[in-house]
């Protein structure tokens, strides 16, 4: 049985946790005291341009000031046809905007302690279905959206109904679903965006602001969610019970007043292993999880496990079950950007090749989207994922 439990403390601080047969498979926070801007969607104004960066400043009206790389102003472009880095090398960012210059641009990363947000000119809005791109001019479809036939039927319906100049992604949600219904989820996404354009065009003075303020996650979840086999969403707050209630009128939902659920449903364990440097595989081996600025680093240990064979048998089988633990975790802490794996050196190029068909096989249970890259030289597995809260 699959379920969302939505927990609220006495501080209004929110999990969001996806549970399938009472195994915790997703967690997600909403903190009522931190400001989420992802998602978010402001008139900007350049401040700086750093031409050695091929970067600027914009200003949306925030405490600090976003940043914003060449490639998230120039236009976008379809990566399967064209090679944005070639078409970067030969752009120049002064020539592209410059000081005062108004811009449209999305919140695409929030900002840290050291780092002020991130943002793009490439505007995306999810739908239950789709996501809408205004601007571009290419459809692309979920790679996980595997049989032929459906991929054919999917891109059959976008184009013949794809709205003048706007790009759009077609989500792994929509396959089997109806036709009327991919349109509609079209019709809403093009509508929202109208009305973004006419708060632009209604503005009385041009200086930075929101003109679109994102989804909570609490509603991302369920719009991402509720379409799928999920039989009940448990929740322990009058007001948020209603407001669910209304959205999803299909589903089943369970209000426990003041309770916590954590504790009913006998999670807290479960998030308490999430924060675990370190995590222990059955073979007696165990893998370790490092987070970093620019990656985050696995390294595969054999730990306690002597096997029973030989040397290499012994490898593979704690990588086997390091690959599959590894899948699981990165979708739990919802992990994103560059990934490397340090396995156990393995010097049979077949079971490398195992390797990484066991782990792109787990990761088809991941909503997100991965890319396994490859071992490198140095015998590390390289992968990337996105945030399942981003609008990418």
């Amino acid at each position: 049985m699959k379920e969302i439990i939505i927990n609220t403390d006495e501080q209004k601080n929110k999990y969001i946790l996806l549970v399938n047969n009472g195994k915790l498979v997703e967690k997600y926070e909403e903190t009522e005291d931190i400001k989420r801007l992802e998602g978010n969607i402001y008139i900007g104004k350049v401040q700086n341009v750093l031409q050695g960066m091929q970067a600027a400043f914009i200003d949306i009206g925030e405490e600090k000031n976003t940043f914003i790389h060449i490639k998230d102003v120039l236009p976008k472009v379809d990566s399967k046809n064209e090679n944005i880095d070639e078409i970067i090398k030969k752009s120049n960012i002064k020539e592209v905007i410059k000081p005062g210059k108004e811009l449209i641009v999305q919140v695409k990363r929030d900002s840290t302690n050291k780092k002020g947000a991130r943002v793009s000119t490439h505007i995306n809005l999810p739908g239950k279905y789709c996501v809408y791109m205004p601007e571009a001019n290419f459809v692309t479809i979920s790679q996980k959206i595997e049989d032929k036939k459906e991929r054919e039927r999917l891109l059959k319906i976008i184009k013949e109904n794809q709205p003048n100049n706007c790009g759009i992604i077609i989500r792994t949600s929509a396959e089997g679903k109806k036709e009327e219904d991919i349109i509609k989820d079209l019709k809403i996404l093009e509508k929202k965006w109208e009305n973004i354009i006419k708060i632009v065009e209604d503005l009385q003075d041009s200086s930075p602001k929101m003109i679109y303020k994102n989804l909570g996650i609490v509603e991302r979840i369920l719009n991402d969610l509720v379409e799928q086999d999920i039989q009940r969403i448990i929740v322990n707050d009058e007001k948020q019970y209603e407001q669910i209630k209304k959205e999803t009128k299909e589903k089943v939902e369970v209000l426990y007043k003041r309770e916590n659920l954590l504790e009913l449903y006998d999670l807290n364990q479960q998030l308490e292993k999430i924060s675990n440097r370190k995590i222990w595989l059955k073979c007696g081996g165990f893998i370790t999880i490092d987070k970093t600025e620019a990656l985050t680093a696995i390294d595969v240990n054999s730990g306690k496990y002597i096997g029973t064979k030989n040397l290499e048998q012994t490898v593979f089988t704690v990588n086997k079950e390091a690959s599959i633990e590894i899948a699981k975790q990165i979708r739990l802490r919802d992990i994103g950007g560059i990934i490397i794996i340090d396995y156990i050196d393995m010097k049979e190029e077949e079971h490398k090749q195992k390797i990484i068909d066991i782990l792109k096989e787990n990761l088809k249970q991941d909503r997100s989207k991965t890319q396994i890259v490859g071992f490198t030289k140095l015998n590390l597995l390289e992968m990337t994922r996105k945030h399942m809260c981003s609008n990418d």
